[in-house]
């Protein structure tokens, strides 16, 4: 978001709120949405990630209340400002939209922060139900504006983990730590490479234009649902994995090792494919990171393409939508594409060449259209900034 759209986009968020509760704001912030270059499903692994950050934000204005009431609102959902009792938050008590905010209040309130209440008003670019993260953006700027207006003094990494954990405990879903960590920590011009254990974070220069390059999304419009049941699934096998395999996570299973490691597994033929995937990936991350430092980003094309596959034979979740979107893509001219975010629908990643995204595009829309499906939404991926305060 550049300068002048941010103005404008605080400009309309703050006289929404005026409307809806009589008075200003206390300030209006934004959290993007990201997008992860490479490392899908090892963040819950304590392995490594490396996403980048969306120019699409969610945008909140926000003004603190000391009576213990929670007043919501998106301008993405029709009704009005829902009230509720900060007193009153109990883990998966709410199955709707507003779980999000409301989790992210519990999770403050039982680390001892002292938040008592607030009035919110959201509205947001990034697309939902397509793998980059509209949940996390939307915790993470209601975390910052809390941490903000209360004087709370927690650092970026710490709202992430209070972040997932309104994810995790309040709306019950199993995602790992990748999500609120790049919404709350990445910068301009950079993918993060993030330790997911440790948290220990590396920002690696990605200006793709400079090398005549674009990264694009490629929206399938296939909805996913991370609390559903296989993306739990996929989760507790690999905790199964690092059981049977005696290691804290899979993240200890070493490359090296990974023949030996499989081997023990014997006859768990899911547990083995689930794992494969998980040490594979993290060292697809690392070969990424080595890629961009040293050769550029159009040597990291193939691996992008590895991690499809992997996901796709091994952990098993990609659909028919996502495929075509990677294998029109590739035998287009792309350099690399894969499926990113949860699986089971959501987005495709496409490198190419600049001159060659509208013949791409083209051929992409294509190809769905051919095979009968709802027409993608394809957009250019640009890395951007994390949370901030806007206005």
């Amino acid at each position: 978001m550049g300068a002048g759209a941010g103005a404008e986009a605080a400009r309309q968020v703050r006289d929404t709120f005026a409307e809806l509760y009589g008075g200003a704001p206390q300030g209006v912030w934004a959290a993007p949405g990201r997008v992860n270059l490479i490392g899908e499903h090892t963040d819950y692994n304590d392995g490594f990630v490396m996403p980048f950050a969306l120019p699409h934000v969610t945008t909140a204005a926000l003004a603190r209340r000391d009576d213990g009431v929670l007043r919501l609102h998106s301008a993405d959902v029709p009704g009005g400002p829902v009230e509720l009792r900060v007193e009153d938050l109990a883990p998966q008590s709410d199955t709707n939209w507003t779980a999000y905010p409301a989790g992210v209040v519990w999770a403050l309130r039982e680390a001892g922060h002292p938040v008592t209440g607030a009035d919110v008003h959201l509205t947001s670019t990034v697309p939902s139900g397509a793998g980059l993260s509209s949940s996390a953006a939307l915790e993470v700027v209601v975390a910052l504006a809390l941490n903000d207006l209360f004087g709370l003094g927690i650092e970026g990494r710490q709202l992430a983990r209070l972040c997932q954990r309104a994810e995790n405990v309040y709306v019950g879903a199993p995602t790992g730590i990748m999500d609120q960590t790049a919404s709350a920590c990445c910068t301009d011009g950079h993918a993060l490479f993030l330790d997911t254990r440790d948290l220990a974070q590396r920002q690696i220069p990605f200006d793709l234009a400079r090398e005549g390059l674009r990264l694009l999304v490629v929206d399938t419009r296939v909805q996913h649902a991370h609390s559903d049941g296989e993306y739990g699934k996929r989760r507790a096998g690999c905790e199964k994995g690092a059981a049977l395999l005696g290691v804290d996570a899979l993240r200890d299973v070493a490359y090296a090792g990974l023949d030996a490691a499989l081997a023990r597994l014997g006859d768990e033929a899911e547990v083995r494919r689930l794992v494969r995937h998980i040490v594979t990936e993290n060292e697809r991350v690392e070969r990424v990171v080595s890629l961009l430092e040293s050769a550029g980003p159009r040597a990291i094309g193939p691996v992008l393409t590895e991690g499809h596959a992997s996901l796709r034979d091994d952990f098993r979740i990609s659909c028919p939508e996502l495929d075509l979107a990677v294998d029109t893509a590739l035998s287009s001219g792309a350099l690399g594409a894969r499926m990113t975010g949860g699986g089971f629908g959501g987005s495709a990643i496409v490198l190419a060449e600049e001159s060659d995204v509208p013949s791409l595009t083209e051929a992409i829309e294509a190809a769905f259209a051919t095979a009968g499906h709802t027409a993608p939404r394809v957009f250019e991926a640009v890395p951007s900034a994390g949370a901030r305060r806007i206005a």
